[in-house]
C-alpha cells in the first residue's frame, strides 16, 4: 500500500470501526471487542508510517480542491507523526480502561460513548496529518463537536451546563478568532499550506505579526491559555475515560499541537525570534503556568485538581514554542508525549478510586493507599513524571524547556519552570502521602466497611486490598510503564523531531 493511501486508512479505520460499534451495540462483549480491534488496527496503520517519516519522506494527498491553492490536504511530517502515534497508542490503553470503568460504574449509553470516542480519534488523526490550516481547522472543529456528546454523557443538568460552556468557548474562540486569523493569513500570504520556516516571507510588520499571533493563540482554545481555560475544568463532569481523552489523548493535545504547527509552519521560528512584540505570549504562558498550579493547590476534588494541573502543563508547551528556538520546539514536542502518559495515568487512578471507593474529594482519601496500593503506586509514577523527576519521561521535556529559556536569554522563565515543578510537588505528593500514611477518619472507616460489604465493589478484593476492576488496573500498568519507558527511549522522539526543531 502506498504511503498516501496509508494516511487515508489511518483516518478511515476509526470511522469504519465506529459503524461496527453501532451495529454491535446490542452485544456488549462484541461491541467492546470491535473497539479494541479498531484501536489496535489504527495504531498499526499509523505506526507503519513512522520509518518512512524518520527517513525523511513527507507523504501527502489532496482529497478536495475548492480552487487553486485552497484544498483539503493531508501530509505527514514528524510532529504530526508523534501526535498520531500518541493518540492511536493511548486509545488502546484508554479502551481497555473504559471497558472496566464503564461496566464497573454501570454507565448508561455505552454504545454511544464508544461510537463518539472512535469518531474523536478519527478527528484527532485528521488534525495530526493536516497539510494546511484549512484542513486543520475543519478537523479541529469536528473534534470539538464529536466530543460534546462525551462531555454531556450523563445527561444530568450539570453535564448539560458544562457541555454548553465547553462548546461555547471552543467554538466561540475558533470561529471568532482562529477563522479570522486563517482568512487574514490567506489574504496576506496567498497560501495556507504548512511550510518549514513559515509562509509570510517578511510580508508583515512586527505589530501585524503580533496581532495575528494573538488571534491564533487565543483562537486555538483547546490550548487553554488563561483566561479562556474555563471549559477544561467544566468538562470534568464527564466520565473519567472522557477526561483522559480530553487531557491526554486528543483534545488538549490537539490544541498545543496546533500551537506548535502555527508557530513552526505558519510564522516560522526564526521570524518570531526576530520580533520583540511577540514577548506577550511568553509572559501570558508563564502567568498561566504558575497561576493554574496555584489554583490546583486549592482544589479538594481530585479531577478538578488534575484539570488545573493540565492547564499549567499545556502552558509549558506554549511557552517552549514562544521562546522561538529549536530546543524550545524540541521540549514542547517532547512534553506532548511525556505529559500525555503521565496525565492519563493520573486520571485513570482518579477514576479507579471513584469506581472502587466512590470517593472524589482528596480530603476523604486518607489511608486509601493502603487499601488500593496498586492504584496509588501508579498515581505516584504518573505524578513523578508530571513533576519531571528521573527516571520518568517528564524529566527530559522539562530539561529541554529550561535549556531553551537559557538559550533565548530569559532566565526568568527557567525560574518559572522550576517553581512550577515545586508547585507540582505541592499539589500532587500530598495525595500520595495522605493515601499511604494518614489514618482514615472514623466516618471514612464506617463508609469503607459499608462499601466492603456492598455489591459496589466490582474489582479485586483480597482482604484489606480492594482495587478497581482488573481492566482498569491493566490500563494503569501500561500507562505507568509508558512513563518509565519514555525516559529510556526519549532519544527516539528526539530523532523524530530533530528535523522540525532544526537540531539534526
Amino acid at each position: 500500500m502506498s504511503l498516501e493511501n496509508t494516511i487515508i486508512l489511518s483516518i478511515m479505520t476509526p470511522l469504519i470501526g465506529s459503524i461496527f460499534i453501532l451495529l454491535t451495540g446490542k452485544w456488549p462483549n462484541l461491541r467492546e471487542s470491535v473497539t479494541l480491534v479498531t484501536s489496535v488496527s489504527m495504531f498499526l496503520v499509523v505506526g507503519s508510517l513512522t520509518h518512512s517519516i524518520m527517513e525523511g519522506e513527507r507523504p501527502s494527498i489532496t482529497l478536495l480542491e475548492f480552487f487553486p491553492g485552497l484544498n483539503i490536504t493531508f501530509t505527514v511530517e514528524p510532529l504530526g507523526m508523534l501526535f498520531g502515534l500518541i493518540a492511536s497508542g493511548l486509545w488502546i490503553i484508554n479502551s481497555i480502561y473504559s471497558i472496566g470503568y464503564m461496566r464497573g460504574h454501570h454507565e448508561k449509553n455505552q454504545t454511544r460513548f464508544y461510537f463518539f470516542f472512535a469518531i474523536s480519534l478519527a478527528s484527532a488523526a485528521g488534525v495530526a496529518f493536516a497539510g494546511n490550516m484549512l484542513t486543520l481547522f475543519i478537523c479541529y472543529e469536528v473534534l470539538t463537536l464529536c466530543t460534546f456528546p462525551l462531555v454531556t454523557h450523563s445527561g444530568k443538568p450539570e453535564a448539560i451546563k458544562s457541555g454548553r460552556i465547553y462548546l461555547g468557548i471552543l467554538l466561540g474562540t475558533s470561529v471568532g478568532l482562529q477563522l479570522l486569523a486563517i482568512i487574514w493569513t490567506w489574504n496576506s500570504a496567498g497560501t495556507l499550506d504548512f511550510k518549514q520556516g513559515g509562509i509570510f516571507d517578511d510580508k508583515l510588520t512586527g505589530v501585524t505579526i503580533s496581532i495575528l499571533l494573538f488571534l491564533y493563540m487565543y483562537g486555538i482554545g483547546k490550548a487553554a491559555l488563561m483566561p479562556i481555560h474555563r471549559w477544561l475544568p467544566a468538562a470534568m463532569v464527564a466520565p473519567t475515560p472522557v477526561s483522559a481523552l480530553l487531557h491526554a489523548v486528543a483534545v488538549v493535545k490537539a490544541g498545543v499541537f496546533s500551537v506548535l504547527k502555527v508557530i513552526i509552519y505558519i510564522f516560522g521560528v526564526d521570524t518570531l525570534a526576530g520580533f520583540t512584540e511577540d514577548n506577550w505570549l511568553m509572559y501570558v504562558s508563564g502567568f498561566t503556568l504558575i497561576t493554574a498550579s496555584c489554583i490546583a493547590l486549592t482544589k479538594d476534588n481530585l479531577k478538578a485538581r488534575l484539570a488545573y494541573s493540565t492547564i499549567s502543563q499545556l502552558a509549558y508547551i506554549v511557552l517552549g514554542a514562544s521562546l522561538a528556538n529549536g530546543i524550545g520546539i524540541m521540549g514542547g514536542g517532547m512534553h506532548i508525549a511525556m505529559h500525555a502518559f503521565g496525565k492519563i495515568t493520573l486520571f485513570f487512578c482518579a477514576g479507579a478510586i471513584m469506581v472502587a471507593s466512590h470517593k472524589t474529594e482528596i480530603s476523604e482519601m486518607d489511608g486509601l493507599g493502603r487499601i488500593m496500593p496498586f492504584t496509588y503506586t501508579a498515581f505516584l509514577i504518573g505524578s513523578l513524571s508530571v513533576i519531571g523527576l528521573p527516571p520518568l519521561g517528564g524529566s527530559w521535556s522539562k530539561w529541554y524547556l529550561m535549556l531553551s529559556s537559557v538559550e533565548a536569554g530569559y532566565i526568568i522563565f527557567m525560574v518559572i519552570f522550576m517553581v512550577s515543578s515545586l508547585l507540582n510537588i505541592a499539589y500532587l505528593m500530598p495525595i500520595i502521602g495522605r493515601g499511604f500514611f494518614a489514618s482514615p477518619k472514623p466516618s471514612q472507616q464506617s463508609n469503607e466497611e459499608h462499601t466492603k460489604n456492598s455489591n459496589f465493589w466490582l474489582g479485586l478484593n483480597f482482604g484489606v486490598v480492594r482495587e478497581a476492576p482488573p481492566l482498569c488496573l491493566l490500563a494503569m500498568l501500561f500507562s505507568s510503564l509508558g512513563c518509565i519507558s519514555l525516559f529510556f527511549y526519549a532519544d527516539v522522539i528526539f530523532r523524530l523531531l530533530a528535523p522540525v526543531a532544526g537540531l539534526n
